[in-house]
């Protein structure tokens, strides 16, 4: 996603999405990753269609979303097509989706300050990632002795890796694929860096997971994290 603002979007995009229930739609959007139409948002939070339609309007007013009038499923029907919603192409310096920048400058300046004498600063950057993905993952492990099995592993992960802005998706039984980079733009800055500070992060995460049976693996998509989890 490109750069673009324009006078008081970040400020009227804020007060929108204080309201749950635009929250709640623009994120059920956003997961979609295929236009949505009004009925459908409005069953995903529960609310009439007039309802969902006075909040969508909303969220497209502050460039949230944007909308236009198309057939769904390939069906003809008669009278005018209808509405459906999808992200706009925008990032706002509210940080839609979510970037964690903070976490990547505390990786950074944690590798200065330790960097040993047999590292260069690139190595000691990817050890620091790891030990902060560990620290994580030992901290998020369910209780009780053993090692977690793929399917559990994959879930945990999931629930976890959310709360950092990588907006997981489960897109097949041995595979989570993350939707979102956390440290982007920085990482057309340096891909390999970023890139490999990303994946060391997850792998340490795993780790202290013990999650032996899950690995992070390098497979960039244009505008998704370049990492995804399977299992082994």
């Amino acid at each position: 996603m490109g750069m673009s603002e324009r006078p008081g979007f970040s400020v009227a995009a804020v007060a929108a999405l204080d309201d749950d229930l635009r929250r709640g739609m623009y994120e059920f959007i956003r997961r979609a990753h295929r236009p949505v139409t009004r009925d459908e948002a409005a069953a995903a939070v529960g609310i009439s269609r007039k309802l969902a339609a006075f909040h969508l309007d909303k969220l497209v007013d502050t460039g949230l979303l944007r909308a236009r009038c198309e057939p769904v499923d390939g069906i003809r029907r008669v009278g005018r097509a209808p509405k459906v919603y999808e992200p706009a192409e925008t990032e706002i310096r509210v940080n839609i989706p979510p970037r964690h920048h903070d976490l990547l400058a505390d990786i950074l300046l944690d590798a200065v300050l330790t960097e040993g004498e047999q590292e260069n600063a690139h190595q000691a950057a990817l050890r620091t990632a790891r030990e902060r993905g560990a620290a994580l993952g030992a901290e998020q492990r369910p209780r009780g002795p053993g090692r977690l099995g793929a399917e559990r592993a994959l879930t945990r992960s999931a629930e976890v890796l959310v709360d950092l802005g990588f907006e997981p998706e489960r897109q097949t039984p041995t595979c989570v694929r993350l939707r979102n980079c956390p440290f982007h733009p920085l990482t057309g800055k340096s891909p390999e860096l970023v890139c490999g500070i990303n994946r060391a992060f997850l792998e340490g995460f795993l780790t202290g997971l013990r999650a032996h049976s899950v690995e992070a693996v390098l497979a960039p998509q244009p505008g998704e994290c370049c990492v995804s989890l399977r299992s082994t």
